[in-house]
């Protein structure tokens, strides 16, 4: 391709040159006459011009009521900045990039309805990729994100190392959760999985349980491997042996709970509970518990981890450990913007916490 998209065109200049006249580089969505310019809303809210700017660009520092003073007078004179123009200005694109290794997963979805609530006035758009849990494409996708010049790129998990995203970051900030990162251009932040997994497991066990099987995540996972280091804990704590023969390996998807509950019965294991590495696995394998007429939770208890949307109304709705996945989006991503800003950035992760539901109860 012979175009040069780093130069614009005399078109784009001149187009440009127009935006920075005073008032028209706001772009009007209505189709009045006369554009609603950055100082009427501002004379309507009775505040500065340069707090309406600042509370557009996500920058401002003021009183939800003042705030909200200004989201209602955009509304009422219907004004919208041209965030792009301001952007060009800027030397910003006023884009984030966001790599997810599972778009159709829901676990993946909750955790972007954060990030989409924290861009909320803010004028930055995302730019949404997969990984599909591969480390080259995952490459890959942060190099296309690269190229589209994103202001930032947020990584959800992955399998790429922690080298590879402090080089990255050098070319774009970086935050990425799974990870613990500290420098000026990448952060990653990591929630304790095997305190999650210790805290479905000792439930359990206070329930009485003591042949508790396991299905884990992927082997080279490292979430899928704290969690199953939390499960041999809670054994360990409580003195009960480990069996080896009730862990049976899954892969986070719900196809992975119902062929290790299917293992378990071929190899004539014996157990009163199951604990999954997530809820996907602990759908499946609900569901083939069902398929064998065992019930849950009279016959077999279960646990999952992660509780998303969907676990509050399986049948029964599923006991499991909730991770933030919403908060996590939100916090992310205002991180993301604090360091694209050059401001300070305060991270602080809700702790897990196990959800009882319905489906475990005290073995009789």
């Amino acid at each position: 391709m012979s175009e040069n998209h780093d130069s614009p065109s005399n078109q784009h200049l001149n187009d440009m040159n127009t935006l920075d006249k005073p008032g028209s580089n706001f772009a009007n969505i209505s189709d009045n006459d006369a554009p609603t310019t950055l100082i009427e809303v501002a004379r309507t809210a009775g505040v500065s011009p340069s707090t309406v700017s600042r509370i557009l660009n996500g920058t401002a520092k003021v009183s939800d009521e003042k705030r909200q003073a200004v989201m209602d007078a955009i509304a009422k004179t219907n004004f919208a900045p041209n965030q792009m123009a301001q952007g060009l200005k800027k030397g910003k694109s006023m884009t984030i990039g966001i790599v997810v290794q599972d778009i159709s997963s829901p676990f993946f979805d909750e955790t972007l309805h954060g990030v989409d609530d924290a861009l909320k006035g803010t004028g930055y758009a995302s730019v949404i990729v997969s990984g599909h849990w591969d480390a080259a494409e995952e490459i890959e996708r942060i190099r296309l994100l690269l190229a589209r010049k994103v202001d930032g790129i947020i990584l959800l998990s992955g399998r790429i190392t922690d080298e590879s995203v402090l080089q990255f970051s050098q070319h774009r900030p970086i935050v990425s959760t799974g990870r613990d990162i500290h420098t000026d251009k990448a952060l990653g932040f990591k929630l304790d999985n095997e305190y999650g997994s210790w805290l479905a497991v000792r439930h359990l066990i206070e329930l009485g349980h003591r042949r508790i099987a396991f299905i884990t995540g992927p082997s080279n996972n490292c979430d899928a491997a704290e969690r199953l280091t939390g499960y041999q804990r809670a054994l360990q704590e409580t003195n009960i042996p480990f069996d080896d023969k009730l862990v049976v390996e899954g892969d986070f998807h719900e196809s992975s709970g119902m062929r290790a509950i299917n293992h378990l019965f071929e190899t004539q294991q014996q157990f009163t509970a199951v604990c999954a590495a997530n809820d996907l696995s602990a759908y499946g394998a609900r569901l083939s518990l069902y398929r064998k007429g065992i019930r849950v939770p009279e016959d077999i208890s279960l646990v999952g981890f992660d509780d998303l949307p969907g676990s509050s109304y399986t049948t029964p709705p599923l006991t499991t450990v909730k991770q933030p996945l919403y908060e996590i989006g939100r916090i992310a991503t205002k991180a993301l913007l604090n360091i694209i800003h050059g401001e300070v950035v305060e991270t602080s992760i809700p702790p897990l916490e196990l959800v009882v539901r319905e489906t475990t109860r005290r073995l009789r």
